[in-house]
């Protein structure tokens, strides 16, 4: 018989009171459970950290793609951080938001000219103060090891689609397979076959998401197809709002319709909407309009989160996830995980 919402919300309020941690259950396995589950977690919002979380009140405070930005988004409570990964000139897999080390490091030029070794000798920087830190450009695989048992990490791949087993196989390595969630940007039925040939040789230890957004793809069936296809715990979904004259998104658009949410419950996927804002560019322009900015600048957080939240969102990344988890937390959004210092 189909549970019905109100049952699965039900069920979500009740499930961490009738679970006692496992020996040997970390957070991360906490998270992973809830991330593959979204049907009895649809009361509980997931909070991704943009860049593992380098902003607060609008401004920089920690260097991006750092291990004190995950340190920090841990200690938060911070489901997931995300990380940015590129390839030195020698083949190493390296976390980096830019495709220059200019804007948050003390060197100059592109990743890819530089050596690993190379690469070592770059301090990361706070953009913005120009504060230089004691980090240095970091391995994908250092990373991965920080976050470990503590976050999830969602590999945003500044690389190409068939760079993806590398980056499983870097996790594979550290026993991190099960804690990394990778994707790919589809849009139609041949981007899902490549993808999935990519995907194929990944392996089915590492989670996939697809990447959807509305400029290609308006029929729901289509996202719902391709999540399914995928065994996909989540899809995140891009509203797009290019240009600031435009007026924001009322409805969400068709990824975040009505139909579209009955679709992510029929297939148990988390919604993905992402608030952070992209550099140069308007406010929110991945979210039809409804970022940050709104949020905080602004003071209108119902505008954003709880626009988004009624419209289906379980999973939010942000530049503010101190500020998210604050608001989440006021509204009822959040349900404690299991305390494992005992």
């Amino acid at each position: 018989m189909r549970l019905t919402i109100p049952i699965l919300a039900l069920l979500a309020g009740l499930l961490p009171l009738a679970s006692a941690a496992a020996p040997g259950i970390d957070r991360a396995d906490q998270i992973r459970a809830r991330l593959h589950d979204a049907n009895h977690w649809r009361g509980h919002v997931m909070v991704v950290a943009h860049r593992a979380g380098w902003k607060e009140n609008g401004r920089p405070v920690r260097a991006e793609n750092s291990r004190a930005a995950i340190d920090n988004a841990a200690a938060l409570g911070v489901e997931i951080v995300e990380l940015d990964v590129r390839r030195s000139a020698d083949g190493a897999l390296v976390v980096m938001h830019d495709h220059t080390l200019d804007r948050t490091t003390t060197c100059r030029g592109a990743v890819a000219d530089y050596t690993l070794a190379r690469l070592r000798t770059c301090r990361l920087v706070v953009e913005g103060t120009g504060e230089v830190t004691a980090e240095v450009v970091p391995t994908l695989a250092e990373m991965l090891g920080a976050a470990k048992g503590r976050v999830f990490v969602n590999i945003d791949n500044k690389l190409e689609p068939q760079d993806l087993p590398a980056i499983a196989a870097e996790a594979r390595a550290i026993g991190m397979a099960d804690g990394i969630l990778i994707k790919n940007a589809v849009w139609n039925a041949d981007r899902v076959a490549l993808t999935r040939t990519v995907v194929a040789s990944v392996g089915s230890d590492v989670s996939f998401m697809p990447i959807i957004a509305d400029d290609a793809v308006r029929d729901v069936r289509f996202m719902a197809t391709t999540a399914q296809a995928f065994a996909a715990p989540a899809a995140e979904l891009i509203t797009w709002r290019r240009d600031a004259r435009l007026p924001v998104t009322t409805d969400g658009g068709p990824l975040f319709s009505a139909k579209a949410r009955a679709a992510a419950i029929r297939g148990n996927w988390h919604m993905w909407v992402n608030t952070y804002p992209i550099t140069n560019r308007p406010d929110g322009m991945v979210a039809g309009g409804r970022g940050d900015g709104v949020a905080f600048v602004s003071h209108r957080p119902d505008e954003v989160f709880g626009f988004w939240i009624d419209r289906g969102a379980t999973i939010i990344q942000t530049d503010e996830p101190k500020a998210l988890l604050h608001w989440l937390d006021g509204e009822g959004y959040r349900t404690p995980y299991d305390d494992l210092t005992n």
